[in-house]
């Protein structure tokens, strides 16, 4: 197994070198600029915005309309912007997330049914915990100690978890519909959200639609494909006889002031609550920070995986102080926190990939011939701040009143749809679902394994059980037990590598699994040995050489 073994602890030392990468990569970010940038700002936008208000129609309702719309919509602009300039990996795409959202609502209901304090000042005292629990993990390098034991067996649970939570989004919004409009207006609500995340699937592969089109317009249409859907079916029902239906539309803010009326300004006075219960505040403290700290790595590390071709300097230390620092200013100013969002984050970056040519040199040493130079063609992201500055800048700018009016012309089967194109988009690029489908497959006609890996049984299995947590984990949230689901997130990390080696042999782990921030699987004969400024040095384990 992989085990890290620390030869001197030196607090500081990510951050140190996560400012140093930011320093090296800083210019460069603000350098790039191009029409796909643009259109990945647009789409980001969308998935952004619009899936925040929704989450805001259910804070606004579950907290007692201490949260809402603007609330939700000034955090995810506020902190956007801040990461956009100041973070060292601004791939990463920051909001209100589903998750968070479920623990909130628990948190209120704990302060007013079983405790009866002020929801908002309680809150803002657990952000501030979080805030500076947040500076102690980067301070004491926690992403060493914590993250790099992390495989891709828990990032995969949890980006599935967030697809059956976007799925089950767009079914609430559903039923909200049927409990509301007329069977008619229903119907149509249902057939608009369908048609949205059908149009922007379809628009999504015009690139493959060559000989079709000219190339920048199969190029538009794909790079805009969801907003293009979003602007035709909030137009449709203005059209005809489809306008004398009732609907539902976002409900957003008519003034720039907090949604509950007993606030007039963005500031809350946290010190008037009771000393014992500002030390009380630091349990649901802890609980959000170990759901920031474990949400937004996953999200910091999905959206700079292999695939995306990633080559500038990263880190994480730094990022964590920057949502410490977000999430107490949250607390204060009484507006629900932002952090790393899935599947925003990876959608960012496949939204900004392209194809360069990168040129090989291939040099044939038994023949004694002189070096051959390939070119190749190779994808990657365009590595920059841009599309996270324009997206997140044009956020802040919607918290005016009349933009806010605009968003409430959104049907909110409009939205729903989105969450099920966001759903599919994420579940698409999952690896459970390729294995998912090779469980329906015939054994007559699955795939040859490598060397070693002992027919599929062991896969099927692993998969199986990724599935059957992420249920359990979803159930959880369903549950007035919502507040614990990211212990049980955490706990995954010891029971794959204390638990699962024990059930599956080492070459069928290795196949599937592997570290989810660094090279190599648990499985892998070496042990690291930390405490360099530049990661880690590798030795060979002392058991594996005498054997």
């Amino acid at each position: 197994m992989n085990i890290r073994i620390p030869t001197a602890v030196r607090p500081f030392r990510l951050i140190t070198a996560d400012i140093r990468s930011l320093r090296q990569r800083y210019a460069s970010d603000w350098t790039t600029f191009n029409q796909l940038i643009f259109a990945s700002a647009v789409y980001v936008f969308f998935t952004n915005l619009l899936p925040g208000i929704t989450f805001a129609s259910d804070l606004y309702v579950l907290t007692g309309k201490s949260w809402g719309t603007i609330e939700v919509v000034l955090s995810t602009g506020l902190c956007g912007v801040v990461f956009a300039m100041f973070s060292v990996q601004p791939l990463t795409i920051l909001g209100v997330t589903g998750p968070f959202s479920v623990l909130a609502e628990n948190i209120y209901s704990f302060c007013t049914t079983s405790f009866h304090i002020p929801f908002l000042p309680f809150m803002a005292w657990s952000l501030i915990h979080a805030g500076w629990m947040h500076f102690i993990l980067a301070g004491i390098n926690a992403h060493d100690w914590t993250m790099c034991y992390v495989t891709t067996f828990s990032t995969e649970i949890f980006s599935l978890l967030n697809s059956i939570i976007y799925f089950h989004k767009a079914v609430q919004e559903l039923q909200r519909a049927h409990d509301t409009l007329s069977f008619a207006a229903f119907l149509y609500a249902t057939i608009g959200a369908i048609g949205t995340m059908l149009v922007a699937i379809f628009l999504s592969t015009a690139e493959r639609w060559k000989p079709l089109f000219h190339r920048y317009i199969r190029m538009g249409l794909t790079e805009y494909a969801a907003a293009i859907s979003i602007v035709i079916f909030i137009g449709m029902p203005h059209v005809g006889e489809l306008a004398s239906l009732d609907r539902m539309t976002l409900q957003t803010s008519r003034s720039f002031r907090p949604t509950s009326p007993d606030r007039s300004i963005f500031f809350v006075k946290f010190w008037e609550l009771p000393v014992a219960w500002i030390f009380a505040a630091m349990i649901p403290g802890l609980i959000i920070t170990i759901l920031f700290f474990f949400d937004h790595e996953v999200s910091s590390i999905i959206c700079t995986i292999d695939r995306y071709g990633t080559k500038k300097p990263t880190g994480y230390a730094w990022d964590i102080v920057l949502l410490g620092a977000t999430t107490a200013m949250c607390g204060i100013l009484g507006i629900p926190p932002a952090n790393g969002l899935l599947p925003q984050a990876p959608l960012h970056s496949e939204s900004l990939m392209h194809t360069e040519k990168e040129e090989v040199v291939l040099i044939d040493a038994l023949e004694e011939k002189p070096q051959v130079k390939e070119v190749r063609e190779v994808k990657q992201v365009y590595e920059q701040r841009w599309s996270a500055f324009l997206h997140a800048g044009a956020i802040l700018v919607f918290v005016s009143p009349p933009l806010q009016h605009v968003l409430g012309l959104t049907p909110t089967s409009v939205l729903a749809g989105l969450f099920m194109f966001m759903g599919e988009q994420s579940l698409a690029v999952n690896p459970v679902l390729y294995r998912f489908f090779l469980i329906l497959t015939p054994p007559g006609e699955l795939p040859p394994l490598p060397k070693g890996v002992k027919g599929y049984k062991g896969i099927h299995g692993y998969t199986a059980v990724q599935i059957i947590v992420t249920v359990v984990i979803f159930i959880v949230t369903l549950t007035k037990g919502a507040p614990a689901f990211p212990v049980i997130l955490i706990a995954l990390v010891p029971l794959r590598l204390f638990l699962m080696n024990k059930i599956w042999n080492k070459e069928t782990l290795r196949f599937v699994d592997a570290w989810a921030c660094r090279p190599g699987t648990p499985e892998d004969s070496k042990v690291e040995v930390a405490g360099d400024e530049s990661g880690s040095r590798l030795r060979e384990d002392p058991d594996v050489a005498a054997a």
